[in-house]
């Protein structure tokens, strides 16, 4: 076989140009060919353990398949150019391609969390990865192995063209021409969008979305967001400089307060509109509440969805949330630093928003989710407030034999949408006239807040009974989904225009209320009483600081001056200076707007120990 000249080390003189043009095409042939396979052959571990139809999923779309596998050989094309031998391309492929899709593997099969561009930066948690658990080893991995050797073998054998200059720098060029049009391809948001098949995932899952377009076209999608580019004209030196003006305060033993917070699903409060044909006694205990507690009005960032903006913001005081992927600096770390115990519910899914991850990230030492405890209060579906209120508490009550101060996050999901259309699914009258459609969804929605009003109002009491001194922090993430189209919202008459300040506010507004019980009024030496700024969710944890009489950490303080002069920063192009809603600032607003956005670059590049 050796004598058939399309296995030859080199072309021979004596060649027709046909049979030189054979001889390469076939060494190129059986390479492409090797290297797609490689590339199909990987999708076995994209799926993590998640069900095997999505990986039949994968082949079922001809776009999806070939955006998994054409980078695949376009690296090994791209090293076939630089080794100029077709096995160590493959090989040097194989290498670079199976630490991926086996890291991607380990790590949804561990954490249900897959590897992006970004977590390439922290190779420290590859060694805190591998030291957490016991990575397990399959027959999969071992066919996969014996494939690759196979294919390197074939290659060394029946690919021995060794490429001229000439030859090496044609396929360079190559390379880099398609370079940009598979870049393209890759990251089309559209695109992707299409190729999300949601037939065997929740799209709510940004792992189950990522784990539906296989390994290597995700992964290469995510290289953007990998560079955190820092806010025009920075400087590390300055911002250091800037923090170390403040240093770092301490919770003081005498004046430890226990915190429980509680983020309430797309809960805003509705009688402050003026609409007619509407009974706002749903508020009742709300607004009792309220007489007797410190509130204000949170401008968000969202409207009807994209909870973990306001949720992440209140914990980590950052304007602008950013994907966290690591241990990442937030008042959950600070107030552990201060000996508190931080843990929090939600009783919905762990994937959502993955927070199973991500709250880890943030400092909490436990967080209760479906799976893991309100199972079996529910019988695996959500929990309802009428079942996590009092959970709240009970385990309030638990950590308080620990003699250790307490705080606790948690996030409801009763009010979550969308509200029926079609029939009142709660025991509530409170509209009338309308269409029928508006005023069962906003029955529905109303018929829900009265009932997390009930629970509130039952967890509040039984604080209030506390010998602990505890405070309560209550706020809404955003304002709820109303029907297509905000169908409801113009029903009812509400200003939703973004170009005013006035359809700006109703749009992003909810509404925070912190309270204190006796014991913790007479720690504090303060009422909790007043009506508090108007800020957005980054400064709601400053306000609880603040009434506590604590200084927090040193970005905090930062943040404080900058608070003073804006109030509200949105990513939506809006500030408050000076009492109004602003796009445009003056030139002390531009630079506390500059100021913040320094700080949180620099805060939230820097170190967290787990010791914290």
């Amino acid at each position: 076989m050796k004598n058939f000249f399309l296995f030859a080390r080199e072309p021979q003189s004596d060649w027709t140009r046909g049979r030189r043009l054979a001889y390469y095409m076939a060494n190129a042939v059986l390479l492409v060919g090797t290297s797609a396979c490689l590339g199909a052959l990987v999708l076995v571990f994209a799926i993590g353990a998640y069900p095997g139809a999505i990986f039949l999923g994968y082949f079922a779309s001809l776009p999806l398949l070939l955006l998994n596998i054409l980078p695949v050989v376009w690296l090994c094309l791209f090293l076939y150019a630089l080794f100029a031998r077709a096995w160590a391309a493959f090989l040097g492929t194989s290498i670079f391609v199976s630490l991926l899709t086996l890291g991607n593997y380990f790590k949804l099969t561990l954490r249900d969390d897959p590897v992006i561009a970004r977590d390439v930066k922290d190779l420290f948690m590859a060694v805190r990865f591998g030291a957490t658990y016991e990575i397990q080893f399959d027959l999969r991995m071992v066919f996969a192995a014996f494939c690759i050797a196979f294919a390197i073998a074939v290659l060394a054998v029946f690919a021995r063209a060794r490429l001229c200059v000439r030859t090496r720098i044609a396929c360079l060029l190559f390379c880099v021409v398609t370079a940009f049009p598979l870049w393209h391809f890759l990251t089309d948001d559209a695109l992707y969008d299409r190729l999300t098949d949601t037939r065997h995932i929740n799209r709510w899952s940004t792992t189950q979305v990522h784990v539906a377009h296989g390994c290597v076209y995700p992964f290469l999608r995510s290289i953007p967001d990998a560079f955190d580019i820092p806010p025009s004209g920075y400087s590390a030196r300055e911002t250091a400089a800037l923090l170390s003006a403040h240093r770092d305060g301490t919770v003081p033993e005498d004046r430890r307060v226990d915190i429980i917070s509680i983020m309430l699903e797309a809960y805003n409060d509705f009688s402050r509109f003026d609409v007619e044909g509407v009974d706002f006694s749903a508020y009742d205990l709300y607004h009792a509440l309220e007489e007797e507690s410190y509130t204000g009005t949170l401008i968000t960032n969202i409207f009807a969805g994209g909870t973990i903006d306001s949720e992440r913001a209140f914990l980590t005081g950052y304007p602008t949330v950013p994907e966290i992927r690591s241990n990442t600096p937030s008042y959950v770390w600070y107030l552990r630093a201060n000996g508190y115990a931080a843990e929090g519910s939600h009783p919905c899914y762990e994937w959502f928003y993955n927070r199973q991850n991500v709250n880890e990230y943030l400092g909490f030492e436990n967080y209760y989710f479906m799976e893991n405890h309100y199972n079996v209060y529910t019988d695996q579906t959500v929990a309802m407030d009428s079942i996590l209120m009092p959970e709240i508490l009970r385990l309030y009550d638990a950590a308080k034999a620990e003699g250790t101060p307490y705080f606790s996050f948690n996030v409801s999901y009763q009010g979550h949408g969308p509200y029926s259309a079609e029939a009142v699914e709660w025991d509530a009258d409170y509209v009338t006239g309308y269409d029928e459609a508006s005023r069962n969804i906003l029955n529905n929605y109303l018929g829900s807040i009265a009932d997390t009003n009930r629970h509130l109002t039952a967890l509040v009491d039984a604080l209030r009974a506390q010998s602990e001194p505890v405070v309560l922090v209550l706020f809404g993430d955003h304002n709820p989904w109303l029907g297509e189209g905000s169908s409801v919202y113009h029903a009812l008459g509400i200003d939703l225009d973004l170009s005013t300040a006035q359809g700006f506010s109703n749009y992003y507004a909810t509404r925070y209320l912190i309270w204190a019980n006796d014991a913790a009024k007479a720690i504090l030496g303060n009422d909790f009483c007043g009506e508090g700024p108007t800020i957005s969710p980054c400064f709601l944890m400053d306000e609880v600081f603040s009434l506590c009489g604590w200084d927090g950490n040193a970005y905090m303080q930062a943040m404080r001056d900058v608070k003073a002069a804006l109030p509200v920063i949105t990513t939506n192009g809006r500030y408050m200076e000076r009492g109004e809603l602003t796009d445009t600032l003056s030139d002390e607003g531009s630079a506390a707007a500059e100021c913040a956005s320094a700080l949180e670059y620099y805060q939230k590049h820097q170190t967290v120990s787990e010791g914290k």
